[in-house]
């Protein structure tokens, strides 16, 4: 016991209090007097009797809830028996067999937890899955279903809390709007309907005689009508026009959601467009550029003063605009000299930028190819993909038209980048599109569903390399049965020309196997000769192609390993004629559409060679910058003109002035590099891709003295410089 200082009993009291009635006490035998005769002291054999008895008091409370518990043995009987069978076991018991059966003893559940999967062969496994069925069936037509209902949950809410919010002070004004006459008029028609009003019981007639001010306050709308000389009821009012407010916002969503208004948009979007492109637009097909007038206003010379003071200063800064645009435009000294033979009033040719066809799908893109459709002059195929594998992403094609040069008509994504594309001359509608993993695909562009038509995904002889050229193709001669007509020829890095046939699905055939080629090099005195190096494949990887213009049996095919072969579609064997000038991978090839025995090639040795069809020789190298070629083009208006795309400019070159420097050179701007080049159709145009996706479009000014077509170039030793 334990006493405070005022002689209170403090002894701390057990908090597990057994009741006496409901627990037995029971007497250990382990603990009997005669098995520890030889044990002296009272005291130590009381101690270990009360101890021991309150571990057999425990034992049995915790052994009695246990309901698949035998009661009747406990744990301290279990100890007595082992200790009396020491002491009583003899030496001839010792030695005796004794049988020890092993029996499972009951099992003590302390978490059960029921399995929500059941056997198919168990015999309630027919209602579990009628069940499940039903389940199944309830929660398909749960929405719309008769037996199903909809029911609030009641949840406990947490206590409310008091929280104070300081903000400015709520400012009121009033605003006022001017209106129009016939918003007058809709405003009174609207107001003289006859509503009736079954609160108070009576008819009331809403009658306008006079009105004074129209402002409606509503928090969507601007307008409201207010200050009425009639007796009106202001509940009935407001009742009005929020029914009038339902009934128009009902109509203004279906006309939102009509065809009819959609087609209104489209056309008003280009005439848009049209509006505020005019004077580029009419540049672009070389049409004369329509002034606006100017409003004569009868506040006298002070108002006309200031309008000419606006004009000039509009065009002062269109002329710094056009200087600074000039600055990146680049006429050779050489070239300069020979045009300061020509007469003064000659002005050097340069490039001036109209717009840009770029959109936010085709940000951070680089352009790969271009083409103009066959039938409409007016729509473009844009490919977007990249050219190293490194670099490699999701492709996109865009179809974009002069009608809307803020965002493209077509869009049509791509799993693999993409490399190639061309619209087909015989059905217009129908682009040939070839992709980075070399798959060919078809789209129909009048369609606006943006999967593929055709593809080359399930042919067993698709090419397995990147498509770098596709191309349609009409032939006539040296084919027969369904090859007549248009076919679609691309070449591809597996070493393989392509033809392509729509039947059932997308076939293919072999045109040619490019193969590898061993240069002929003539050897030295005294040099050894070199063991031949292995060959990883057979066949070169193709680069690029051009059908002649003329016979388009015969065809030149460019090779990664430099070299150009002439083909034909007859003989799938072997090559006509092999042109070798190049040290690197040839990346473009293009015949002279006038002087149809000239074609160009371009390189990746920074090069670009003139070659005619009868000498394997080169008879111009054109190499003005340190720079790859990604392609080449023909003027389609003169003879000696053609445009070069290099990484870091673009170099138009007319060999009737200078076969040493190009005429007129533009820079790209930093971090920038132009990819491809083409042509505009019908117009002095040119269109630059590059590598942030934009396609900038170019008008070529004075370059009307060079538009020849007639085969007369400059003279050289040995006859004219075209053979």
């Amino acid at each position: 016991q334990v006493f405070d200082d005022q002689g209170k009993d403090v002894t701390p009291h057990p908090l597990f209090q057994p009741d006496p009635s409901n627990v037995a006490p029971k007497q250990g035998k382990i603990l009997a007097a005669s098995d520890y005769s030889a044990v002296t002291g009272s005291g130590f054999l009381s101690t270990i009797s009360k101890s021991y008895a309150s571990t057999e008091s425990i034992a049995d409370d915790i052994a009695e809830p246990s309901p698949r518990r035998d009661t009747s043995t406990s744990i301290t009987d279990v100890r007595v028996r082992r200790e009396e069978v020491k002491e009583q076991l003899t030496n001839e018991e010792l030695d005796r067999r004794v049988d020890i059966y092993l029996t499972e003893t009951d099992t003590i559940w302390i978490f059960d937890m029921p399995s929500v999967v059941m056997s198919v062969e168990s015999e309630d496994a027919g209602k579990v899955l009628e069940r499940n069925k039903v389940y199944v069936d309830v929660c398909k037509n749960r929405v719309g279903n008769e037996r199903f209902v909809e029911r609030m949950m009641q949840t406990l809410n947490g206590a409310p809390k008091s929280k104070e919010v300081q903000c400015d002070k709520i400012v009121r004004e009033d605003k006022g709007i001017m209106v129009t006459s016939w918003d007058l008029y809709d405003s009174f028609n609207d107001l003289e309907i006859e509503p009736t009003s079954k609160a108070e019981g009576r008819r009331v007639t809403i009658v306008s005689s006079n009105i004074s001010i129209i402002s409606r306050e509503h928090d969507e709308s601007t307008s409201s009508i207010c200050d009425r000389d009639s007796t009106t009821s202001s509940v009935m009012e407001s009742a009005l026009l929020a029914k009038i407010h339902e009934e128009k916002e009902d109509h203004s969503e279906a006309i939102l959601k009509s065809e009819k208004f959609h087609q209104d948009l489209f056309f008003m979007e280009r005439i848009l467009m049209e509006n505020v492109f005019q004077p580029k637009l009419a540049v672009y097909r070389q049409l004369p550029v329509l002034i606006e007038p100017i409003a004569t206003s009868n506040t006298g010379d002070r108002t006309t003063a200031m309008e000419e003071a606006d004009l000039e200063k509009e065009e002062h800064e269109q002329e710094e605009q056009d200087e600074e645009e000039q600055k990146d435009v680049f006429t050779a000294p050489s070239v300069l000299s020979n045009l300061n033979k020509v007469p003064e009033e000659f002005v050097p040719p340069s490039l001036e930028l109209l717009w840009s066809y770029t959109c936010d799908l085709t940000n951070g893109r680089s352009v790969s190819s271009m083409a103009w459709n066959k039938l409409n002059p007016d729509l473009l195929a844009v490919g977007y993909g990249e050219f190293d594998f490194k670099e490699q992403k999701n492709g996109l094609v865009c179809c974009w038209s002069l009608k809307n040069l803020m965002w493209p008509e077509r869009v049509f994504h791509c799993e693999h980048g993409v490399t190639a594309l061309d619209f087909s001359m015989v059905s217009p509608n129908l682009l040939a599109v070839g992709m980075y993993n070399g798959i060919v695909a078809i789209y129909n562009v009048q369609s606006r569903n943006n999967a593929a038509l055709l593809d080359s995904s399930e042919c067993l002889d698709k090419h397995i390399g990147p498509v770098w050229q596709l191309k349609w193709v009409e032939q006539d001669r040296g084919t027969t049965g369904d090859d007549k007509g248009e076919i679609l020829i691309s070449i591809s890095a597996d070493g393989r020309i392509t033809k392509w046939f729509i039947r059932k699905g997308l076939g293919c055939s072999d045109l040619m196997k490019i193969k590898r080629s061993v240069g002929e090099k003539k050897k030295s005195t005294g040099e050894k000769e070199r063991k031949s190096e292995a060959l990883i494949s057979r066949q070169a990887p193709g680069m690029c192609f051009d059908f002649h213009p003329k016979d388009t049996n015969f065809y030149l095919a460019g090779t990664e390993e430099g070299l150009i072969h002439k083909c034909s579609c007859s003989y799938n064997e072997q090559f006509i004629e092999t042109y070798r000038g190049h040290k690197g991978p040839v990346y473009k090839i293009a015949w002279n559409p006038f002087s149809t025995d000239m074609f160009l090639s371009c390189s990746a040795d920074w090069s670009i060679i003139l070659w005619h069809q009868e000498l394997q020789k080169p008879i111009l190298t054109f190499s003005s910058t340190t720079a790859v070629v990604h392609d080449i083009v023909w003027s389609p208006k003169s003879v000696f003109i053609f445009v070069a795309v290099n990484e870091s400019r673009v170099e138009i070159w007319d060999l009737s002035i200078s076969t040493l420097d190009p005429l007129v050179i533009r820079f790209a701007t930093p971090k920038v590099k132009f990819t491809t080049v083409l042509f505009a159709k019908n117009t002095d145009c040119l269109l630059i891709g590059d590598s942030t996706g934009q396609v900038s479009v170019f008008e070529l000014q004075n370059l009307g003295a060079s538009h020849s077509d007639k085969v007369q170039g400059p003279r050289r030793k040995g006859g004219s410089l075209w053979g």
